[in-house]
């Protein structure tokens, strides 16, 4: 009989890219263990020694897909010359990046329903990734303040929420295959409502004429 050659080495941090993407597309429930085994390449014994669980490898691949997102659309805000900078680069970080073709459409983690999904500790690791990009946008916002470019009394929480707001449903729209246009301009409208936000002036409210 002739020899075997030697077994392929198992390419951890490629099968964590393999997974993400299954859980990215389909999310935690819809994703079976047969799926992500073929993603994969490997079996179930195989992937129980390396990751412990389905939820510990969904939990991995969320710290996976956070370790190459935020870079990519949250990088620039804590070296943006101005807030508004910041703001802009990730809304068009953003638009650049949740349509890209080659990957699933949206965010991993704005898509995700695991939560609702009756895995209650997954869910509260969502929720504390979707709550990061409000924390640094509204950090970025005080900095502003103290540093005398934005005024202070602001609602800083608020405006923040607002731009978290948007890059979610930029996520939702590039779910539903809107174009990196049509992205790009839903960003730009976001981004003209600055003004009045950072600003103490009351704004006039249009009242219809009878």
């Amino acid at each position: 009989m002739a020899p075997r050659g030697r077994p392929r080495a198992f390419d951890r941090d490629a099968a964590l890219d393999a997974a993400m993407q299954v859980f990215w597309r389909k999310g935690y429930t819809a994703s079976s263990l047969a799926e992500l085994c073929a993603a994969m390449e490997i079996n179930p014994p195989s992937l129980y020694a390396a990751f412990g669980s389905k939820d510990a490898l969904y939990e991995q691949a969320l710290a996976r897909y956070g370790a190459l997102a935020v870079p990519a659309i949250w990088g620039g805000v804590d070296g943006a010359p101005t807030a508004r900078d910041a703001v802009e680069s990730v809304l068009l970080a953003s638009a650049a990046n949740l349509g890209c073709s080659g990957r699933p459409p949206g965010c991993m983690v704005a898509l995700s329903s695991v939560g609702e999904e009756g895995e209650a500790r997954l869910g509260a690791l969502v929720r504390e990734a979707r709550a990061d990009g409000t924390h640094r946008l509204e950090a970025r916002l005080a900095r502003a303040v103290s540093e005398g470019e934005l005024p202070e009394g602001l609602d800083l929480p608020a405006i923040a929420r607002f731009y978290s707001c948007v890059v979610q449903g930029l996520s939702l729209q590039a779910r539903d295959g809107a174009s990196r246009a049509e992205l790009d301009g839903i960003a730009r409208s976001a981004l003209a409502a600055w003004r009045e936000l950072t600003s103490l002036e009351p704004v006039p409210v249009l009242r219809a004429e009878p």
